[in-house]
């Protein structure tokens, strides 16, 4: 049964739960839980994380934690109970954790790897916190290292800043804002301290650090390698100041065996010093670390005979230095031990040992040398700041290892009272001694001892240095042969205190012989007393003593022998009278120094000090004592502080009026100096002294007396330094002066108190009469008024012991109140007095709540003053942050309305005018001081408060002004982000406290302001507030955390809600003034609204129904509500505000209210287009901050630049959107669309000079020169986008205005702009685009794209298959539609993105242009693809019963004709398709356009040649007569013939009857035309193509006959054609038909199959293969079952000659089962530019290499009349030179036969679609020669085709042909067709080298120029344009007829045939194609064994194309030449891959 808990509250997870049970709750490790119930080993509770959701989770997946439960029961909650440092450390990690993996995602390695340490560490610490093993020192320290981590974390991550005292989290309510604000600052300064490095050492919170800190050295010896001296040694370590010359610590030693160890075995690894207390001013001397070598053994280290083995002498050996400063930087930042290497020198010259180290350092290396390369001393340093017990505590390691403190010498900076030493440092000097008779100078041994008064020598007082025990005897080092010894070795003598005194100092000096005993031989001593005889010790200084005669023999055990006599030259002068019969005689020439340091805090070598101390002794000097108090040292003075202070205590009692002021001077002179930093820490032994030892109970008389006569006297004195001393030492003056009160009060149990008091009060008269002085004239004046101000707060705490409470703040106000106002005093004074005000307020007496009601209005009174005047603001902020401090704290205990009311009544007003003020300076920090003081202050205030203040302003404009200020205020606090934007608790606190404020001023504001005294600048002051306040980025509790939203939400609510009901209630209040708010309010509360807060919405939307009812009843209607809200509606969403919801709410709340009105339709209307714009702008905006392409940006903002223009009528907004569009446009280079965006702008503008303002990037100017400005620049960008034609129009309004103005400059610059743009029009080439058709269907596409269709104009080289995959990765979501059906509703109304695409043929606008006889194709190309409105798809399909004979009787075209919206190009890329046309062509109208567009291409062309505008050659010509009049292969016109000419069919359409009388008419002017063509063929065709114009007068005479019975009038022939002609030998009248199935196998890809593509196909009689059909591939052969090896063998014969060896390219692919965008005509009359055709390998354009514009033909199917042959690539052989002759050139034309291969991909086909073979497509007779001329005529004007040997066969040559079998949809492809022969009379040619690649397979097929465009792959400067090509002067006519006559090889039934042949052009040719990445070489000829020769193909008798078709019809100059055909009819299914491989690796060669 379930129980509810009693103990078990509250747990953390240890093992993650699934919720694997009914209502289980699932858990993850680490989460907090709350239990509710438990029940047998389960509990029931909730997640902390979620705490909605209730569930079961197994109890021993929880570890249980002591937690403190509230309100028990159902709404219980739980606080876990553990340190708040802990919980905070869980919930930061916690946050953290998410935003940690986020920084690896966004790159941030090192960031990541930081945190990562950081978060380990807090893991760590936590830990330690938990296991409770701490002490509270430990306990600190790591909360300090913890909180530094934190706030390191969150300063980095973004997160908030924790305010924190004492490593707590503070709670906001339960201090002051001031307070709270300086928590924030401090917590900055330590983040930013650790920024650097996270745990930088840092001063404590709350510490106050005003002593130096100490700096200590922890030294370690690690070893002495190499150590070469055999013997024994000291090392002696010390710190050595090179500039000053002097060691400045004592020594450390270790002493070391002869091995390099330590002599002691205990010392391992314990060699370590700590060099103590060296001031931050050491640090910056010129420190070194010296290390001395003294061995110890023979005299001479290298000679063994010198002196005895058993005898050891101290030895100089060597020594090291380091540099401090050098390794300073690394140890500070280290902060651990680092390795040195000391090398060790040996000195040179034994008498310069004592400079060794100044030597060495100074490097003068002729004075030392280095025994061996590694000899040195390894040490080990590091450095520590603090004092020593902290030292002490944070390294307890380095202490266990027996350190050795070593010491200053001398006092460190600062003196601890408790540090008591007693310490002599005496230093070796030097020795002058005589030789006494011997050759060679002595070795002098020293030895010293300490003697007691007694004779006894002292034990253990001598050190040599720290680290070794105190010896009794001293023995120095001996100098070899050294008469003048100079040892420089400093000895310390701890000597106690109690046997100082009486002490003396023997020095006995010794020779040592190196002879073989070795003996020591005394010969003389000294001695030196420690002490005087005036009981001051030895003093610091150099002292020379006697030396005096003595032998081994002499004794010394009677020391009074000595000791009478002098020691120095002062004692020899203190008793002149000694006699010479002693037992001692001095050597007068011998002399002996040492120098001595006192480090002693007890003896002193002062002897005022011991004067003063003993001043009994000397009564009639005390005057003289006193007075030389002041010279004595104050270390001495500290040391003996009490002792003093006893004496001058005594001496004041003793005579109180002859001593008094002195006393009192020197009392002063103490105090002040222990004023000094050095002297601070002395201050509380003065404190202890004061309290337990003073007994001076008479003293305050006096001390009182002699203040109140120095405070009198400062008004007369014109020195006044005593004054000032004595105003300094005020604070111990009354220390002594209350105590000494009070122990008199002990002793005469309170009498006199009265006077005491009395003379209290006269003293702060004469305070006060001080500090009221005038001291602007007098600077000492204004010192000693300072000085007086500084000490005053100290003295409250005193005089609370004898006053009460009231009485001292009495005391105090009344000074406070003396002092002058500002006014009247200087600056600096200024300073003083508030400092002390601030002192004041900081004491203890102001913490008294009945203190502050006395003081509280002085204070304020200044603080008023200065802040009126805007003086001194820093400290006044600091005065008033204690005061508001204090009282916050007052007040969560008692009662502090009077205070605060006080505090309103000054201040209020004056916070609000300063804050004003250094707002509008931007004063940061001092804003955000007094703004903290501010709120404090209105934190404070109640009810009543705010009652009060309303009350007490005397009129409405008073009030008025103080409204204005303090919302300006509180705006100007939310506009200028005072607090940073981590400051988040301020933050929210911050406008708790504004929110507040508001709703109590807010009812002042409607009660006074809203009737008749209505005021608009106060209420709109109060709604700007509101509004602001509602957008603070603070408030947004949607963009933070759950966690922390809760917790916001749980303490203040939403501040948001709040304010809007505010706002709200207080619009309702305006009534009839709401008027004036429209429509300047509209615009911030529309931002209020796009806050993403539900609620607040519902309160705010409602008031734009109440603005526009308001505007609709003054004016009539709501223009203004509309405008301003559409305006503002824009820049807002457009700023990222606003949302779906957000829209449908706005369109939901206010069509509910409009609905009511009498003006709902307008009102639903405007709703409506507002909702329509939010869902336009919200698409906007998402398009342009997402990662989105360009289509979509220029497509929203297209759609929104519309919607201003037409629906809402915007110009403004119109014209930005302009702009921004235009931007979008350059950036994407799409110059064009850029310059017909920025036209729109120029249309709106008029050529006046009307002024214009400043606008967006223009400046203020007129009309006309903005309009003149937009105009060039619109030039400029249809110049880069090469719309020539665009631009003229604009040049020529220019060129008018010019005109006009007589501006002549401007106009030829204009002209010259308009005649470059007709060059380039002529001379540049241009790209035609492609055009596709893109519908986006379902709901799930933006708003304006969805379910509608849109044409495109594609990109530069830009095919169906790239533009396919643009557009999908556009839409990802997308899926592609695979057919060209239109979608159902279904797919209309789905959730989901469909894209259905394929490519439409422009229809273009300008038809007469392309109807004209001369205009070059070049102007032509432009206006088929430019200005186009209209686009056409056809689709051909079967309508009733197919005719087997003839098809073309069913065939129907269904053309869908597309209408947008605007023209292409204009501003954007694409336009939305505006309207369709579906119409259905009849085959009998499909017919007839075919023949009246070949009708008008004739004789286009035929007037070129008669005008001579097409010079030279006739080829083109003799192509387009060709391709009409040798139609005999499909019938020709006869098809047409059969199938309408037809009784049957005449019978059965008898409608059709004029149409078919209009066809009969066509074919008549046909053959007409086709004469008068033939007849100027005659006259322009060049001698050798005489036999093809007599075979075109033949075929023509054949053709005439065959329609002679339908036509009676053509039996007479034109004048051209008479003549004999010859017959048609070998060629075939006519041919089996080829049906459209057979020709379904044909791959839309293929180059045979886009060749016959054209945007505009017509259908020609006598053609031989429709434009949309695929090419079949003729190959002659000896039987129809010929195998392809058999082919492949006879092709290899026909090529056996190798110079015309190369190859072709030749493709044949499948082709796809839909319709191609082609129409039913027969000659494509939109043909490819030359410059798109390419030769290029597949690889490098993405498919095979086709002109980019026809692989495009996504729904091809393609149809076919009988089986026709088609021309395909161009073929040429590399040049070859032969005898010094230009090279020939072949080029032929190549039948095509499909092959059996696999289709394309087809984006638009399901698989089963793209396997079946094609339904017919768009018809044509004539496609196989239309498509072909322009092909040929580019080559064949400038290459020669030599005659190629004949193959050997059986019937002439037959070509294959395949039958493919119609499937239906879904079936399986078609197997191979069966073959069937057709003989073909023309001979193979040689492929071209080229063209290496050839192949059947689709997706690797490869062309070499062959195109749909009938324009071949070289550019068309190959092309003779018949409007410019000058006229050819290198001609083959000119040339040797060797060159061309045949070859030995070639056999006699083919005789040569020769064109003309331009060489320059030929190699023009070759040069100018862009695209040909494989071209061969000239003179090199590829061979290509693996390309099998073509088939002979069959001759083409070409007719002339429609004059409105493509630039091929200009181009067609050049005759017909048969082309020879790729072997390959089909490949084994086995060797594809192979064919793949072989034609990629060929591909590769070519390109080398």
């Amino acid at each position: 049964m379930w129980t509810p808990t009693e103990e078990e509250k509250y747990g953390v997870v240890i093992c993650s739960f699934r919720g694997s049970v009914p209502q289980g709750l699932v858990l993850e490790i680490g989460e907090t839980v709350q239990i509710l119930e438990k029940c047998e080993g389960w509990y029931r509770g909730v997640s902390t994380k979620k705490p909605n959701v209730k569930g079961l989770f197994p109890a021993n997946y929880i570890h249980l934690k002591k937690a403190i439960v509230s309100n028990r029961g159902q709404y219980e909650t739980v606080v876990p109970l553990e340190d708040s440092i802990v919980t905070e450390v869980t919930t930061t990690l916690q946050e953290w954790a998410s935003l940690w993996k986020q920084l690896y995602v966004k790159h941030k390695v090192d960031l990541f790897y930081k945190l990562r340490h950081v978060m380990n560490e807090l893991i760590d610490l936590r830990r330690q916190l938990l296991s409770g093993h701490l002490t509270q020192d430990q306990v600190r320290e790591v909360k300090r290292h913890i909180t530094v981590r934190l706030d390191w974390g969150n300063e980095h991550l973004g997160l908030d800043l924790v305010p924190r005292k004492d490593f707590e989290v503070v709670d906001s309510d339960q201090i002051s804002v001031s307070d709270l604000y300086k928590m924030h600052l401090s917590s900055r300064q330590s983040v930013q301290q650790s920024t650097s490095q996270v745990d930088t050492m840092r001063p404590r919170h709350g510490e106050t650090c005003r002593m130096p800190v100490p700096h200590h050295f922890f030294f370690s010896l690690k070893s002495f390698t190499y150590n070469t001296i055999g013997e024994d040694s000291d090392v002696f370590f010390s710190l050595y100041d090179m500039r000053e010359g002097k060691q400045i610590s004592e020594r450390f030693l270790v002493r070391l065996n002869k091995n390099g160890g330590p002599r002691n075995p205990e010392k391992i690894e314990r060699m370590c010093a700590l060099f103590t207390d060296l001031s931050s001013k050491d640090m910056k001397r010129d420190l070194y670390i010296v290390a001395h070598v003294i061995r110890i053994g023979r005299m001479l280290l290298n000679d063994s005979k010198k002196g005895p083995a058993h005898l050891h002498y101290r030895r100089p050996y060597g020594c090291a230095v380091l540099s401090i400063l050098d390794v300073l930087q690394s140890l500070t930042e280290l902060k651990e031990e680092k390795d040195f290497v000391l090398k060790v020198y040996t000195c040179n010259n034994e008498s310069e040992w004592t400079q060794i180290h100044e030597n060495i350092i100074r490097k003068s290396s002729t004075k030392y040398s280095a025994p061996s390369a590694s000899h040195g001393l390894i040490i080990s340093l590091q450095l520590f700041r603090g004092d020593m017990e902290q030292i002490r505590r944070e390294n307890p390691m380095i202490f266990n290892r027996g350190l050795a403190i070593t010491r200053k010498l001398g006092f460190p900076d600062v003196i601890m009272p408790g540090d008591i030493r007693n310490d002599l440092y005496l230093t070796l000097e030097k020795g002058d001694f005589e030789r006494g008779g011997k050759s060679v100078q002595k070795n002098i041994e020293v030895t010293m001892y300490v003697l007691y008064a007694d004779g006894e020598i002292l034990k253990d007082c001598i050190s040599l240095g720290s680290g070794e025990p105190n010896r009794s005897s001293y023995h120095s080092f001996v100098l070899y042969h050294s008469n003048s010894p100079r040892w420089g070795e400093i000895i310390k003598l701890p000597i106690p205190i109690d046997r100082f005194r009486g002490s003396h100092l023997r020095f006995e000096f010794r020779h040592c012989s190196t002879k073989d005993k070795g003996e020591k031989k005394l010969f003389g001593f000294a001695f030196s007393p420690l002490m005087r005889d005036d009981g001051t010790t030895l003093s610091d200084d150099i002292h020379e003593l006697y030396v005096y005669k003595c032998d081994e023999n002499s004794t010394f055990n009677n020391h009074a022998l000595y000791l009478g006599l002098p020691c120095c030259k002062e004692d020899y002068n203190g008793c002149p009278n000694i006699p010479s019969s002693l037992i001692f005689q001095r050597s007068a020439k011998e002399s002996f120094f040492i120098s001595t340091q006192l480090s002693s805090t007890k003896l002193t070598q002062n002897v005022d000090l011991l004067a003063l101390l003993k001043w009994k002794a000397f009564p009639d000097r005390i005057m003289d004592i006193l007075g030389r108090l002041r010279h004595v040292s104050g270390e001495e003075i500290v040391k003996f502080l009490q002792d003093i202070l006893d004496t001058l205590f005594v001496i004041l009692d003793d005579n109180t009026e002859k001593y008094g002021l002195l006393v009192f001077q020197s009392l002063v002179f103490i105090i002040n100096l222990l004023r000094d930093i050095k002297y601070f820490h002395f201050r509380p032994v003065m404190d202890t002294y004061i309290q337990k030892h003073f007994a001076g109970a008479l003293a305050y008389k006096e001390l009182i007396r002699c203040l109140k006569w120095y405070m009198d006297c400062s008004a007369e004195l014109i020195r006044q330094d005593h004054i000032q001393e004595a105003m300094r030492a005020l604070e111990y003056l009354f220390k002594f002066i209350v105590q000494s009160r009070i122990l008199y009060s002990r002793a005469t149990c309170g009498m006199e108190e009265e006077q005491f008091r009395s003379s209290i009060q006269e003293l702060f008269q004469s305070i006060r009469f001080v500090l009221s002085l005038d001291s602007r004239n007098s600077e000492t004046l204004l010192f000693t008024q300072a000085a007086l101000l500084n000490s005053f707060p100290t003295i409250f705490d005193e005089l609370l012991q004898m006053f009460t409470v009231q009485e001292v703040a009495e005391f105090v106000r009344g000074t406070l109140g003396s002092m002058p106002s500002t006014v009247h005093i200087g600056q600096s004074m200024d300073v003083v007095k508030l400092q002390s005000i601030a002192r004041t307020v900081d004491s203890r007496l102001f913490s008294f709540s009945e203190s502050r009601r006395i003081l509280l209005p002085v204070v304020l009174h200044h603080i008023h003053l200065h802040l009126r005047q805007q003086k001194e603001l820093l400290i006044c902020s600091g005065i008033l942050g204690s005061i508001f401090s204090i009282v916050k704290t007052s007040s969560l205990e008692a009662d502090v309305m009077e205070e605060v009311e006080m505090m309103v009544e000054s201040l209020l007003d004056v916070l609000l005018q300063t804050l004003l003020t250094i707002m509008s300076k931007s004063h940061a920090q001092e804003a955000g001081e007094y703004v903290s003081c501010l709120l404090s202050l209105l934190r404070q205030m109640c009810d009543t408060h705010f009652q009060h203040l309303l009350d007490n302003f005397q009129s409405k404009d008073e009030l008025k002004e103080f409204l204005l200020k303090i919302f300006c205020v509180f705006r100007n606090l939310m506009k200028m982000s005072v607090f940073p934007r981590d400051w988040m608790v301020m933050r929210l606190l911050t406008s708790n406290i504004i929110v507040t404020t508001v709703q109590y001023l807010s009812s002042a504001l409607h009660k006074n302001f809203t009737e008749t005294d209505f005021d608009f600048k106060v209420w709109n002051s109060y709604f700007s507030l509101a509004v602001l306040f509602i957008n603070q980025p603070s408030l947004q509790l949607e963009i933070i955390t759950s966690a922390k939203r809760k917790k916001i939400l749980d303490k203040y609510g939403d501040m948001r809600v709040m304010m809007a009901y505010e706002l709200f209630s207080m619009w309702q209040n305006l009534g009839d003034h709401k008027i004036h708010f429209i429509p300047g309010m509209i615009g911030p509360f529309l931002g209020v609204t796009l806050v993403p807060q539900p609620e607040v919405r519902n309160i705010m939307i409602p008031i734009f129904h109440d603005m526009m009812d308001w505007e609709q009843r003054k004016n009539g209607n709501f223009k203004q509500v509309e405008a301003e809200l559409i305006d503002k509606l824009d820049s807002m969403v457009s700023e990222g505000k606003g949302d779906e919801s957000y829209r449908e709410l706005f369109g939901l709340l206010l069509l509910e209210k409009v609905e009511q009105e009498t003006w709902r339709e307008t009102g639903i209307s405007f709703v409506t287009s507002v909702t329509r714009l939010m869902e336009r702008l919200l698409d906007y905006r998402d398009c342009m901050k997402g990662e989105e392409t360009e289509n979509k940006k220029v497509g929203c903002t297209v759609n929104l630049m519309n919607f201003y223009k037409s629906e809402i009528n915007k110009e403004e907004m119109y014209i930005r959107y302009i702009h921004k569009l235009c931007d979008m446009h350059l950036q994407a280079e799409n110059y064009t669309e850029a310059a017909f965006t920025l036209l729109l702008y120029c249309e709106l503008l008029q050529w006046e000079d009307r002024p214009l303002r400043e606008f967006l990037h223009y400046p203020s100017q007129t009309e006309w020169q903005r309009k003149e400005g937009l105009c060039r620049k619109i030039i400029h960008y249809f110049n880069k986008g090469k719309s020539w034609e665009f631009g003229i129009p604009l040049c020529r309004e220019l060129a008018c205005q010019y005109e006009s103005l007589y501006d002549y400059q401007s106009l030829s610059w204009i002209r010259k702009m308009e005649a470059s743009y007709y060059d380039n029009i002529i001379e540049q080439q241009r790209l035609e685009p492609e055009f596709f058709r893109v519908g986006f269907y379902g709901r799930k596409f933006p708003f304006f794209l969805r379910n509608k269709e849109y044409v495109c104009r594609g990109h530069d080289y830009e095919r169906l298959e790239a533009f396919q995959q643009r557009m999908l990765s556009e839409f990802p979501q997308a899926v592609a539609m695979q057919h060209p059906n239109h979608p159902d509703d279904a797919i209309l109304q789905c959730d989901a993105q469909y894209l259905q695409i394929y490519a439409v043929t422009p229809i273009p606008d300008y038809v007469d242009v392309l109807q004209m006889d001369r205009v070059p194709d070049r102007v032509k190309s432009f206006y088929r693809v430019n200005n186009v409105r209209k686009f056409r798809y056809d689709r051909p399909f079967h309508k009733g019963p197919k005719d087997k004979d003839n098809e073309f009787k069913s065939l129907w075209i269904e053309r869908t004709t597309l209408t947008l919206t605007h023209s292409l190009p204009g501003i954007s890329r694409w336009f939305e398709v505006e309207r369709r046309e579906l119409v259905e062509v009849s085959p009998l109208e499909n017919a007839i356009q075919v023949v009246e567009n070949k009708n008008q291409e004739l004789r286009a062309l035929i007037s070129q040649y008669q005008h001579k505008q097409v010079h030279g050659n006739i080829n083109l010509l003799s192509m387009c007569l060709n391709g009409v009049i040798d139609a005999a292969v499909n019938g020709g016109i006869a098809r047409y013939q059969e199938a309408f000419f037809d009784k049957d069919y005449i019978t059965k359409h008898p409608g059709d009857a004029e149409k078919i009388s209009q066809l009969k008419e066509l074919m008549q002017e046909q053959v007409h035309v086709l004469g008068v063509g033939l007849a100027v063929h005659e006259k322009f065709v060049h001698p050798e193509m005489r036999p093809l114009h007599k075979k075109l007068i033949d075929q023509f005479q054949m053709m005439r006959a065959s329609l002679y019975h339908e036509f009676p009038g053509l039996d007479k022939l034109s004048p051209a054609c008479s003549g004999t002609s010859t017959p048609r030998g070998n060629v075939l009248a006519s041919h089996s038909p080829m049906s459209p199935e057979n020709i379904k196998m044909t791959h839309r890809h293929s180059p045979m199959n886009l060749m016959g593509t054209g945007r505009h196909s017509s259908s020609s009689l006598s053609s031989h293969a429709s434009s949309e059909a695929g090419n079949m591939m003729m190959m002659g052969d000896n039987s129809m079952g010929e195998a392809p090896e058999d082919l492949y063998h006879h092709m290899q014969l026909a090529y056996h000659n190798p110079r015309y060896q190369g190859s072709v390219t030749n493709v044949s692919v499948l082709s796809s089962s839909q319709a191609s965008p082609s129409s039913s005509s027969l000659s494509s009359t939109h043909s490819a530019p030359s410059q798109m055709i390419t030769s290029a390998p597949s690889s490098t354009r993405g498919s095979p290499s086709l002109p980019d514009k026809y692989r495009h033909a996504r729904e091809m199917m393609l149809l076919l009349p009988t089986h026709r042959d088609r021309p395909s690539s161009a073929m040429y052989p590399a040049a070859i030179l032969e005898n010094g002759q230009p090279p020939n050139f072949q080029r032929a034309l190549f039948q095509q036969v499909v092959g059996a291969c696999k289709p394309c991909s087809d984006p638009n086909l399901s698989m089963a679609e793209k396997a079946v073979p094609a339904a017919p497509s768009s018809w044509s007779l004539d496609s196989g020669a239309q498509e072909a001329q322009p092909f040929l005529s580019a080559l064949m004007g400038h290459i020669m085709v030599p005659p190629v040997p004949p193959r050997s066969l059986l019937h002439g040559h037959y070509s294959l042909h395949f039958d493919a079998f119609h499937h239906p949809l879904g079936d399986t492809p078609p197997a191979l067709p069966a073959r069937t022969l057709r003989k073909s009379p023309l001979h193979p040619i040689p492929a071209s080298p080229t063209s290496p690649q050839s192949g059947l397979d689709g997706s690797n097929s490869t062309l070499s120029g062959s195109a749909s465009s009938g324009v071949s792959s070289l550019s068309e400067s190959n092309f003779g344009h018949s409007s410019e090509a000058p006229p050819r002067t290198d001609t083959m006519d000119s040339m040797p007829s060797q060159a061309w006559n045949g070859d030995e090889d070639l056999e006699p039934p083919y005789l040569p045939v020769h064109y003309s042949l331009s060489e320059s052009a030929v190699l023009d040719a070759i040069k100018s194609q862009p695209c040909r990445s494989h071209s061969a070489p000239g003179c090199v000829l590829p061979q290509d064994p693996m390309d099998p020769p073509a088939l002979p193909p069959k001759p083409y008798h070409p007719r002339l194309p429609a004059l409105e078709h493509d630039e091929g019809m200009l181009l067609r100059e050049e005759a017909e030449r048969p082309r020879g055909l790729h072997r390959k009819a089909s490949l084994p299914p086995g060797s594809v891959k192979e064919e793949q491989a072989r034609l990629a690796w060929e591909h590769g060669r070519g390109e080398q």
